[in-house]
């Protein structure tokens, strides 16, 4: 039986003998690539759709990046033998089945959000109350307890979903897999629903109040010394996406030892 303390001892053996070359992948495609869509999205003057053209493409470009750095960074954290070069080389070589396993979970996403969309405009609600006033539109009460009752059905199906396909680009990338990853990773984490759950939990509470915390300090701080408030959020921001990038880190690595773990390969014991 796979225990998520050993899981979780060897990524912390994966991230301190690794530092240097997750370090330097999580930095170029995690946490740059995001600061510069912040940057402009924060620090330039909106109001064009020039404007929210670049900041939508920023996104997407930031995004792309983003998968192809975790591959990366799975790679790394998989097997002590991979270097930088051939990191590079995996993620690069699997990117393109990588990107279009996350199209496919990205369409059935919004197929579960069309009946939010058929139930909110057959409600009647006049949406245009909210662009002149700033209101929110009256949908009546029953419309809202249905929609309440299926984001929560929604939350707690992503949540269990989710932790059994959590293995699906640590599929992807080691054993050439493509939509099969979805299957496989189903397959892998057989029997560790719910202790996958309480380690999701756990660090979505902990990612949450650092991030937050990163956040409030470093504006409270700048917003002391610096009169333009758009520097203090780019700022505050900045100091998010550094405590965001190390948590990256760590669920790569704990990802990529839960693969090793679920399918017994043989690895190194110790990560230098």
């Amino acid at each position: 039986m796979v225990s998520m303390s050993n899981v979780w001892d060897r990524a912390m053996d994966v991230v301190r003998g690794r530092t240097g070359v997750l370090a330097s992948i999580a930095a170029s495609t995690l946490f740059l690539p995001a600061l510069v869509r912040d940057a402009v999205t924060l620090l330039l003057t909106p109001g064009s759709t020039g404007f929210a053209l670049a900041g939508g493409l920023l996104a997407i470009v930031a995004a792309l990046i983003a998968l192809w750095g975790q591959l990366a960074l799975l790679a790394v954290a998989t097997d002590p033998a991979t270097t930088h070069a051939d990191a590079t080389r995996q993620a690069t070589a699997r990117f393109p089945v990588a990107l279009a396993v996350t199209i496919v979970a990205i369409l059935v996403v919004m197929m579960l959000l069309v009946p939010v969309g058929v139930v909110v405009g057959l409600s009647g609600a006049d949406f245009t109350a909210m662009g002149t006033r700033g209101t929110l539109p009256d949908i009546g009460g029953g419309t809202a307890a249905f929609l309440a009752l299926y984001a929560l059905a929604l939350l707690i199906a992503g949540l269990l979903i989710g932790v059994r396909l959590v293995l699906t680009n640590a599929v992807v990338l080691n054993e050439r897999r493509g939509l099969g990853a979805f299957r496989r990773s189903w397959e892998l984490t057989r029997g560790l629903t719910w202790r996958l759950v309480g380690v999701v939990l756990l660090y979505l509470v902990v990612i949450g109040v650092a991030v937050s915390a990163a956040q409030f300090i470093t504006g409270a701080v700048f917003g002391l010394l610096l009169d333009s408030s758009a520097t203090v959020a780019f700022l505050a921001a900045a100091a998010a996406g550094v405590v965001t990038t190390i948590f990256s880190v760590i669920a790569a690595a704990f990802t990529a030892q839960l693969y090793v773990a679920v399918t017994q390969r043989g690895v190194a014991a110790v990560f230098a």
